[in-house]
């Protein structure tokens, strides 16, 4: 099962600079308790994005550059998108989590959306590709206003694709 999870803005901003556009803990946190457990799916700038390995979960990285983190713990090269998807396990639970390229390689394929939305505009440099809504429906939603430790009101939305009625 192919899921992508995501924070962007109200224009579909995802990052600036190799960045995230804001700080939202429960955010953060939600990522890690979804992603627990699970192989991580990700292009090699967001790979160096990252403070260090995620504890508890394999990093599966893409990337052109032929000898990349050569003999590094913890993580997986393929040097392409259909390499990558040639060695995934159906019976298995991925998460895509970034760059734009990888959201756009596998938006076709998953299964599954769990997108923060953040009710703000940022400056980024990174969008997440536009996903034909008529695909999808929404599971679940949560929404969250300004408070303390948030800056910002966000939207917890979980997408189903939407099966196919000759299915």
């Amino acid at each position: 099962m192919i899921n992508i999870i995501v924070a962007r803005d109200e224009q579909g901003g995802i990052g600036k600079d190799n960045k995230l556009l804001c700080h939202i803990s429960a955010d953060l946190k939600r990522f890690k308790a979804l992603t627990m457990g699970h192989d991580l799916i990700m292009g090699r700038k967001t790979f160096e994005s990252l403070p260090g390995l995620l504890p508890g979960r394999r990093h599966l990285v893409v990337t052109s550059q032929a000898d990349y983190a050569k003999g590094r713990a913890g993580i997986v090269i393929y040097h392409s998108v259909d390499e990558l998807r040639c060695q995934l396990d159906e019976k298995k639970e991925y998460f895509v989590i970034g760059g734009a390229s990888m959201y756009e390689a596998f938006l076709p394929v998953a299964d599954r959306l769990y997108i923060t939305e953040i009710h703000a505009r940022f400056e980024a440099d990174t969008y997440f590709p536009a996903e034909d809504e008529a695909q999808w429906e929404c599971a679940k939603r949560e929404d969250y206003e300004v408070t303390r430790s948030n800056k910002y009101s966000f939207s917890f939305v979980d997408y189903t694709r939407k099966k196919d009625k000759d299915q």
